[in-house]
């Protein structure tokens, strides 16, 4: 199914600014390497699957004359980290944490270690570090705005397993710290929680158990499905100055999910 197309940028919000994208070949995380690049932004963008940059690269860069550097690998490791500061240079403004992985719905009593120890790798170790990296840029320059992507599990548990709600309960808590401690030096840091989307991110429940607790409330409660563009638009937002004073926040943009 080809991806819709993105919303028109109604404005030049990130000319002059280089952000670093994760998660950029697909879904929600290539909806935001698109709209930061047509904003007149200089994007930074990595991911795990080479082909899916290549065709980020195809589109954006030769297809458009957009300024985009592609960085492939996992966003955990450190040598990835070394790549995208490398490529991003002397400068970082803003840095979107989108790359993530779900858990297969694996409930307390049934989810095993190396699914918990993956998915916190990618969902809070790997945006830890890059944030990390790229903070001394952002402090120097006295500026700079960090957006983690969380989720609905961020906000209760019955949205993913005992793994996937954790890290996004850590990552909804780490930015939180960022914003504060890094506040008084120009940094912004919030985070997106977005409800079911259209991705490619494999979500399959492979608890018997998990089918028959979560399964039920997810049919009754989930609104219908958003679109990686829907949820581009509230990253950029809180990337560009638009919110200059937001910080700390976590935001829901999942249809109204939260509110059942």
């Amino acid at each position: 199914m080809t991806d819709p197309a993105p919303a028109s940028p109604s404005s030049a919000r990130f000319a002059g600014r280089t952000v670093i994208v994760t998660g950029a070949g697909s879904g929600i995380g290539r909806a935001t390497a698109v709209r930061i690049a047509t904003e007149g932004g200089r994007v930074i963008a990595t991911d795990v699957v080479a082909d899916r940059l290549d065709a980020l690269r195809n589109e954006l860069v030769d297809g458009a004359g957009l300024d985009v550097e592609t960085v492939v690998g996992d966003v955990a490791a450190a040598e990835t980290i070394e790549a995208l500061l490398a490529a991003a240079g002397e400068r970082v403004d803003g840095l979107a944490n989108v790359a993530g992985i779900m858990d297969a719905f694996l409930p307390p009593d049934e989810v095993d270690d190396g699914t918990w120890e993956r998915v916190f790798s990618v969902n809070v170790t790997g945006p830890m570090r890059l944030t990390r990296a790229v903070l001394p840029l952002m402090i120097a320059a006295g500026r700079g705005s960090v957006v983690n992507v969380a989720s609905e599990a961020a906000l209760k548990a019955s949205a993913a397993g005992a793994a996937y709600t954790s890290s996004k309960h850590a990552i909804a808590g780490y930015t939180k710290s960022v914003a504060f401690f890094h506040g008084p030096q120009g940094i912004r840091a919030n985070a997106v929680a977005p409800g079911a989307v259209a991705t490619n991110i494999e979500a399959p429940m492979r608890s018997e158990y998990a089918a028959r607790r979560v399964g039920p409330i997810m049919q009754t409660t989930i609104p219908p499905v958003a679109q990686p563009e829907q949820l581009a638009a509230a990253i950029t937002w809180l990337l560009s100055d638009d919110s200059a004073n937001v910080n700390g926040a976590v935001l829901p943009s999942d249809g109204g999910w939260s509110v059942v």
